[in-house]
């Protein structure tokens, strides 16, 4: 059974595609986002990007790229189960708790680049259970990446862009 999100994603992810995964490995769930980049790297017909906490560093190879659909995966706290992942309006980032130790805010980010290239943003935000340091991901953020791993190989399948 496609899951909300699978389908959301599927309608959502056309054209030339650019994962962007932001998050630090180092602070356990937090590293949602570059963990999830790294497991998709060279498996998707997309460029796949794991900024991990400097995603302010890789705008400008993002906006070269010239994209149709970014896709932004990163941790934020919106007052969900352990987990849980939701597709959000990036236009919403300012009104979250972050916990990535990237230096600019996501909604300076997502701002950067809708002014500078015609890509439609998509913000999948995943409800961290712990951010406390440490590498060990929560059995809950574990499981639930290895699914979004299997909906985004289905829905981007074959070898990557570049």
């Amino acid at each position: 059974m496609i899951s909300t999100i699978e389908k959301n994603l599927k309608e959502a992810l056309k054209g030339k595609v650019v994962i962007l995964g932001i998050g630090n490995p180092l602070r356990r769930d937090d590293g949602f986002g570059s963990l999830l980049a790294d497991r998709l790297k060279d498996k998707v017909k997309a460029i796949v990007i794991d900024a991990k906490s400097a995603p302010e560093n890789y705008l400008n190879k993002v906006i070269e790229e010239a994209p149709d659909t970014i896709l932004i995966l990163d941790a934020a706290d919106f007052k969900g189960s352990p987990a849980e992942t939701r597709i959000l309006d990036p236009h919403e980032a300012s009104n979250l708790q972050y916990f990535s130790t990237h230096n600019l805010p996501l909604n300076l980010i997502i701002e950067f680049l809708e002014h500078n290239c015609q890509a439609n943003i998509i913000f999948l935000a995943m409800q961290p259970q712990s951010v406390g340091f440490g590498e060990d991901l929560s059995q809950e953020v574990r499981e639930k990446i290895a699914i979004l791993e299997q909906s985004l190989l289905n829905i981007l399948s074959g070898n990557k862009n570049s």
